[in-house]
């Protein structure tokens, strides 16, 4: 069973942590989800309120989680640098940082810890288990591009959230899917749906 922390943080795109968590919180391999979100990421949650599924009262409450999908879920505080996830000890099998903003990725990559998303990122490199970030910025500055690829060498992926335009159709949710199906498969989890959205090859076979 896999217990995984979400950090949220200040950048536009509240749509993706929003779908990503209900779709961690589905797969039964999920048993434990610790969640953090910034204050940065409060801001742009009401903010993009008119394009959310529900009220932007909390993340939480917008994913609109059933019962059994949000007894997995544990909201940490990002000022709690007491948290359980603060400390390498508590081994998770994954951290996600979606989605993550210039300034998060720039203390990251110099090794800042001051909150809890920042120090539970730092434990995740520093443990060796797989970091997800989901960089949310464009157009992209050579630090932005420096910063990555610190990260980069360091263990950590890159998984910015650019859509996957072979999936086809024009619903934004099958665009969501796919990245969430991406993301589950960094994090070693095999989903249990969701396999029609992979690219399958053209189907054309080379000639002799």
């Amino acid at each position: 069973m896999a217990r995984l922390a979400l950090l949220v943080t200040g950048a536009s795109g509240m749509r993706l942590p929003v779908h990503v968590l209900d779709r961690l919180t589905a797969e039964e391999e999920v048993e434990r989800l610790h969640l953090v979100v910034s204050s940065g990421a409060r801001k742009v949650l009401a903010h993009e309120a008119h394009d959310l599924p529900g009220p932007a009262a909390s993340l939480l409450e917008v994913a609109d989680l059933d019962r059994r999908q949000a007894e997995k879920v544990v909201e940490e505080s990002d000022d709690d640098l007491a948290s359980m996830i603060a400390s390498g000890s508590n081994r998770l099998q994954g951290t996600v940082v979606l989605p993550c903003s210039g300034g998060t990725l720039g203390a990251l990559a110099t090794g800042r810890a001051d909150t809890l998303i920042q120090r539970a990122a730092a434990v995740a490199l520093k443990e060796g288990w797989p970091l997800v970030l989901g960089v949310r910025e464009t157009p992209l500055s050579l630090l932005h591009l420096e910063n990555m690829r610190r990260l980069a060498y360091m263990g950590a992926v890159m998984l910015p959230p650019m859509p996957a335009f072979y999936v086809g159709g024009e619903d934004l949710d099958r665009f969501l899917d796919a990245y969430a199906l991406r993301l589950l498969d960094c994090l070693g989890i095999e989903s249990s749906v969701g396999d029609e959205l992979r690219w399958r090859g053209s189907g054309r076979k080379e000639s002799a």
